[in-house]
């Protein structure tokens, strides 16, 4: 099941932005304990990234890249 990335648009909180993932249509948010699914749409102004973006994303943030291979299936 494919996995697609987006980046929220960033705020004082989180001046990156935070790193969004859609798996089977759920919508998850990267959090500092993994993954949680959100509710709802996609969030205003979150803009798609690839995979590569999305490495950098974690780097940066201090996150391991390998989180992004954990995206909970649906159901």
């Amino acid at each position: 099941m494919d996995v697609r990335f987006m980046r929220a648009e960033p705020t004082m909180a989180f001046p990156r932005g935070r790193l969004l993932a859609v798996r089977g249509g759920r919508l998850h948010v990267l959090a500092a304990d993994g993954w949680d699914a959100v509710g709802g749409a996609r969030p205003e102004g979150a803009r798609p990234i690839d995979r590569a973006e999305a490495e950098l994303w974690c780097r940066y943030e201090g996150a391991d890249p390998a989180l992004l291979d954990t995206v909970p299936k649906p159901g």
